[in-house]
This record gives C-alpha cells, structure tokens and sequence, in this order.
C-alpha cells in the first residue's frame, strides 16, 4: 500500500506500452493520445507538433542501402506507376541535404543486360534512386517552376528511366514517343541535356550494342552521361587498362546527370566505382556467383557468408567519405539482407568512417522474410528470421563486425497489422520478420519499433509496405528526441557473436568482367559446330542458319546466367549436336537425363526434343557442360559380372584412365584422380590408371561421367538435379545424427562440394 500511495506518475506514462521513444512515435506519427488523463491533452498536442517540426534544414544525412529499399525510403518506389501521383515524399523532403550512398553489385534484369557491354558497376539501383530522389524545390528553383509544374516534371522523368523495350528503337525521336513524352514539355536546359544522351545512344559507336539488347532507358541514360566524359577511342580494352579514368567518369556522369533532373549534385553516389560482384557461400559449402541468382536461389540452406569479388583494389570515392564524415544522421535503409546493405560495407574503408563517425546511426529492419535469403538461419534452419538474427546476419559478414555502425534498430510494430492481413500473406508464403526486443538488446542495440508503414495501402489493398513519409517523419522525431537527450542509448551487449567475415578484400584479377566474359561465351559458342541427327539422314547435317541462331543465343544466355561458368570450362566442346528421339541410342534404364558429352567428336550430344524452350534445355545443358569437363578421360570401361556358386551377385565396374600427357579435360591428373575416388571408384593398383567400383545385385549406380554432370548442374542450381538434392539432404541431419556409415556419406558429400568449389568453379572463402 505504501508503495502505491507514494508512486508518480509522468503524463507520458499513460500513452501506451513500449519504450519512451516508441510512445513518443506513436504520438508523433499520428495515433490518438488515451482519453481521461486530465490536464495533459495540450502538452501532448504540443509534443507531437514540435517533434514534426524539429529544425533539420541543415543537418547532413547519408542513407545506405539499394534498389527499392533504399528508393523507397529516400522519396518513393521510383519504378511502380503510382510514384508519379507522390514523387515528392519521403526522406528526401525533409532533409534537404540528404545523400544516398547506392550498393552496385546489382546484375539481374535489364542491369544484367548492361553488364554484357560495359565495363562498368551495376546501374539499376543507381537508376532507381536517382529518380526517387527528384525534389520539388530542386526542380522549382533551378527551372522556375511551380508546384505543380514540377510534379509534372516528375511524372515525365518517370515515364523516361521507367521506359522498357525489348525491339531495338530506331531513333532518339522514337524514345521520346515511347516513354509518353517530348522535349518541349521539359525545361528547357533538362530537355536539351536528355536529348543529348539520347542522341548518343545512337551516334557513339560503344553505345549500339546495348541497343540491340532489352533494356531500360534509364540504365542507357546513365551509361552514355559517363561515356560522355570519356574520349570516343576508348573502347572496352583502353577502359579496362584505364580504371581510374574510368571510374572518374562515373562519379561526373551520375552527378552531372542527378543536378539536371533535379536530384542534386552528390545526392546520389555509388559505395565504390570498382566493378564487383556478390557470392554467397551456403552453410552446406556451396558458393556462387552474382546477386540476381541469389534472390532467386531456392537452395533450402542457410546463407554463411556473403563476399563482395573486385576486380582490383576498390575505390570508396572521395565525394562518399566526405559525406560520411559529415553527417549527422547515417541510416541503414531497408532492403535486400545480403544483396544491398553486406555488399557495401565491405568496401574498404567505409564501415571504419561510420564506426568513427558522432551521427545519429538508425538501422531500419525489414518487413518481410526474403527467400533465399532471410527465411533460414544458422543456428536453426528451420526458424524464420527475427530481427536479432538480422544483426547476427550483419555482425558475421562485415569486416570487424557490426558494433559502432547503429545504435537504434527501427521497425514495424506487428500489434498494429491485423491478423486476417499476416494469414493472406502467408497464403502466398510471406512471413514477416519478427521483433524479438529482448535479444536486440542483448546484442547491444535499443529496438524502435514504430507504425512506418503505409496506413493507405494498407487500408485499401491489404498491403503492408513501409511508408516512406512516416518513416522520414520518425527519423526527424527521433533526431528531436535525441538532441533533447531523450533517446535512450542501448546497454553494453550480454552476447557477442564472432564474426566470420576475415575483413579482408577479396580482389580476383583472374575473374573476367562481365563483358570481357559475355564476349568470350561468345565467341566461343558461335564457332563451335552445330549439327542434327535424325532417321532422314546417314550422317550429321548443319542445322539451317536461322535455327542455329536462334540454338546460338539460347547457348549464351544459359551460359551467362550463371557467372560461375567461365570460358576455360569449354575448352573440350567442339559443337552441339541435336538428336532426333528415334536416333537416340543412349540408355535411360538408370536416369532421364537427355544430354551427354562424346569425347569421340567432342560434341554436346542433346536429344532435340529438349531444345524446344530454353528453359527445357538449360538442365541437359548444364549437364553435358560438366561432362565435357572430363574431357577424354576413359581410355576403356565395361562392367564385369560378379558369380559365386554360378547365380549373378553383383558385378564390377573397370575404368581406366588415360595416362596424363593424352587427358585434354578440365582437370588436371591429380585432379582427376580425388573426383574418381570422391566418386566411390578405388584404385586396386596405385601403379596402374585403373580404377573399380563394386555394385550389388541388380542396383543401378551413376558412373563417374554422369555424377560429374550431374554434380556440376547441381552445384550452379540444386533445382536442375533434384536426385543429388536429396542425395546432399542427408547432411542436414549432421554426422552425430546418424550411423557410422551415413556418417561417411556425409563426410564424403562435403569433400564433393569442396572439390568443386576449389577445383572446379576455383572459389575461395574469405
């Protein structure tokens, strides 16, 4: 009694649950303060207000992150249609001196499209963010325009980056009528700057393949306002031998290009000009190459490890330091996990400014498990993400770790999304990210958790997405609370994790640039031979030129999706040869694989019916590319039967190897000698090149060859050789799980997939 006859109570005590700054944001961004406490009504009227209005006009802020995460919280979803309705919003409103620093790492879509051509970094989320981050005041002051004028000017530039072809246009007037505007409804100075680089897509000679390519405007845009800083003789070769001249020319393109469309000068950067690119190492030992393949990777294990791959020494450009250095408020946007935020810092030299920087630093959680990525974790597969194992994601892949790089972690309060809303996401298997505050604040870091997300849509269409002016308002807010010593700072952290990032850079000179490798492909696939065999004829025939044009690019595309294919790993391949069904010969008793590699001809032997779509042919493709990496290894094989008291047990399986100056493979002798043996093949006499296997009864068994082919497929996508999927499940059991001899295959598993990692696909882990 006499504790509660002597408690006081603060009016704020009375405005809900949560922390001081998540009441305070539920105040300020708009919820109802509770009714009945008396005398308080106006104080928190004068609260919320002066919290919304906090002077920020000269604050510097920089903003990390990429794609449409990043876009989003700067000004907008730059790419859907109904931006043009609201491109005024978000970060970029209230902070007037607001600088996005944009992860380049990006080579799916019409980027990837780009990347075959120039040598040049990711461009699409550059693209992106350079329209988002489009200000009314910018556009008002440099033009004269109006309010309203300059929302129209906005709507055009929409219809311009946002432009999508897939028939190469035939004129710069042809653009202009396509993306639903001209020139004269631009300002005059904007108008004549675009018409330029328009006119240069045609007019400069390194620009016109790109057009031959889908693409989008936007991304073309960016490309000829940095070719336009270089001399016209510089083609790929002098580029490449002058990455500084090169690279220079970017940073002035972008910027040249952001102060004419009203983004302003250094509003947008690149977190580095040095062209690179992402791999993901899996916990199963699996590592690949490129961003887009890992948003799309359906590989049911978790993610340990993300590396960023330069070409050279990476370049932080001077105008990013400086930014960093700085400002005042340094925010970790929303957005891919391992795809926007890892990549960036990873660039030399930038999370060490952050560490020493004095900024407000805010991390703003995602909404939504990512697949691929965010919807397993290390220490449960089986687990959805939480908030905590966001961080633990970030403290692992990034040189020294995460302390010192944000001290607020902002995210979307849950309670307020109704239930019926979370069951029609799950439906369509979208989770959301679950704030677990105790564990963040272990980590030693204070949640925020805030309604930032977009009340509208989420009254309109059932859609939760965050809301970019209810975020910029709660970033104001909590700069507010802050320089009124109000923001709680976070605990030292009861938990430490290790990280596993080494922090060192990986540089791979040896790694082509995507150009340099796209023209390699090639070149190599439109000299190899391709021919047909059916009943109608005794002997191969060439396929007519338009039917080997259109097998030609189908070749390449399959091959460039998958950047962990290099050049070298067709070297055995003398042509493609389309089999008829009737002509097919090749026993399927075992497996229903419609491909192989004949060492006689050295011809890719693929049934035709599989070359129908290329989608149907990338599996049989994939396989017989494997295959040839063994090149003319079988100097013989054949199966002997095994007899004991004259009834058939089992039989044996002799193979031997060519001697070592007659391989023409892939792999070196050494080489070829730990896959035989990882292929369960023993070798009775370590004198002679003959190896063995035993196989029981009447079981079938995968040769060396087709396990190879099989194995290579796997490794770049588990989806195009489901059988050795299951086959590598058992590795999720972890060996103490299992008895001595599952245990082996475990083992023996792991040592396949090192082999290839090492060996084949030549990946190292930081």
């Amino acid at each position: 009694m006499q504790g509660l006859t002597t408690k006081r109570f603060a009016p704020l005590d009375f405005l809900g649950k949560g922390s001081l700054p998540e009441r305070v944001l539920a105040l300020t961004l708009g919820e109802e303060a509770p009714p009945g406490v008396p005398g308080c009504a106006r104080e928190w009227q004068q609260l919320a207000e002066g919290l919304r209005g906090v002077e920020v006009s000269g604050l510097r802020v920089v903003v990390l992150g990429g794609g449409t995460g990043l876009s989003k919280a700067v000004g907008g979803d730059s790419r859907r249609p109904e931006w043009r309705q609201n491109p005024f919003t978000g970060l970029k409103e209230i902070f007037p001196h607001l600088c996005s620093l944009v992860c380049v790492t990006d080579d799916g879509g019409s980027t990837g499209e780009m990347l075959k051509d120039f040598p040049l970094i990711g461009l699409g989320d550059l693209r992106h963010v350079l329209l988002a981050s489009v200000r009314s005041i910018n556009l008002k002051n440099q033009y004269h325009l109006n309010p309203a004028q300059a929302a129209e000017v906005a709507a055009l530039l929409h219809g311009i980056f946002n432009l999508r072809f897939t028939v190469p246009p035939e004129s710069a007037e042809q653009l202009w009528k396509k993306s639903g505007t001209a020139p004269e409804r631009l300002p005059a100075p904007m108008a004549g700057y675009l018409s330029d680089l328009m006119r240069r897509l045609f007019t400069d000679q390194r620009m016109k393949a790109a057009l031959q390519r889908p693409q989008c405007l936007g991304n073309l845009l960016i490309a000829a306002a940095v070719y336009g800083k270089l001399p016209s003789f510089f083609r790929t070769a002098e580029l490449i031998a002058n990455q500084k001249r090169l690279q220079h020319a970017v940073l002035e393109g972008i910027s040249d290009l952001a102060l004419a469309i009203g983004a302003g000068r250094n509003a947008v950067l690149p977190c580095t000009v040095t062209p690179a690119q992402l791999q993901v190492l899996y916990s199963n030992g699996v590592q690949v190459t490129g961003e887009a393949k890992a948003g799309l990777a359906e590989r049911g294990w978790p993610v340990e490890q993300v590396s960023v791959r330069f070409v050279e020494e990476p370049l932080l450009p001077d105008e990013a330091a400086d930014q960093l250095r700085r400002a005042d408020i340094i925010i970790l946007a929303p957005g891919s996990l391992y795809t926007s935020i890892i990549p960036i810092l990873q660039v030399p030299g930038l999370a060490e400014l952050i560490r020493s920087s004095s900024a407000m630093k805010l991390l703003v959680a995602n909404i939504w498990v990512q697949q691929g990525e965010t919807d397993a974790t290390l220490d449960v597969p089986e687990k959805r993400f939480h908030v905590s194992d966001l961080i633990r994601a970030y403290d692992s892949n990034i040189p020294g770790g995460i302390q010192g790089l944000f001290s607020h972690v902002l995210t979307l309060d849950l309670a307020d999304i109704p239930g019926s809303v979370l069951q029609n996401y799950a439906i369509e298997k979208k989770e959301p990210i679950y704030v677990d505050s105790e564990q963040v604040r272990a980590l030693g870091f204070e949640p925020v958790q805030a309604r930032i997300f977009s009340r509208e849509l989420l009254r309109q269409e059932n859609i939760v997405q965050h809301d970019p002016a209810a975020l910029a308002l709660a970033v104001r807010a909590l700069w507010g609370l802050r320089a009124g010593g109000f923001l709680i700072s976070p605990l030292p952290p009861t938990f430490r994790a290790k990280p596993v990032h080494s922090g060192t850079v990986s540089i791979c000179p040896d790694r082509l640039l995507p150009c340099i490798r796209h023209e390699e492909i090639s070149r190599i696939v439109s000299n190899l031979n391709f021919r047909q065999i059916s009943l109608l004829t005794e002997q191969p025939k060439e396929l007519e030129p338009s039917e080997r044009d259109q097998l030609i690019a189908a070749v390449i595309e399959i091959i460039w999706r998958h950047p962990d294919i290099h050049p070298a790993h067709l070297g055995a391949v003398r042509g493609i040869s389309l089999v008829s069904s009737a002509r097919w010969s090749r026993s399927q008793q075992w497996d229903n694989i419609f491909s192989f590699y004949d060492p006689e001809d050295g011809c890719l032997k693929i049934r035709q019916d599989q070359t129908e779509d290329a989608a149907r042919l990338e599996m049989p493709l994939l396989v017989a590319i494997g295959q040839s990496l063994l090149g003319n290894y079988c100097a013989e094989k054949h199966l002997e039967p095994i007899f004991f008291q004259e009834r058939q047990i089992g039989r044996i399986y002799w193979l031997t190897v060519r001697d070592q100056q007659d391989l023409n493979g892939f792999l070196s002798s050494e080489q070829l000698d730990a896959y035989l043996q990882l292929a369960q093949m023993s070798r009775p006499d370590r004198r002679k090149r003959l190896y063995a296997r035993t196989v029981n009864g009447e079981d079938g068994f995968l040769p060396p060859g087709l396990l190879f082919g099989l194995l290579f497929a796997w490794y770049l996508d588990n989806r195009f050789a489901p059988s050795i999927d299951r086959m590598m499940s058992m590795m999720k059991s972890g060996t103490s799980a299992l008895v001595a001899k599952q245990a082996e295959t475990v083992r023996r598993q792991e040592k396949q997939i090192a082999f290839f990692r090492e060996h084949v696909f030549r990946s190292r882990i930081s």
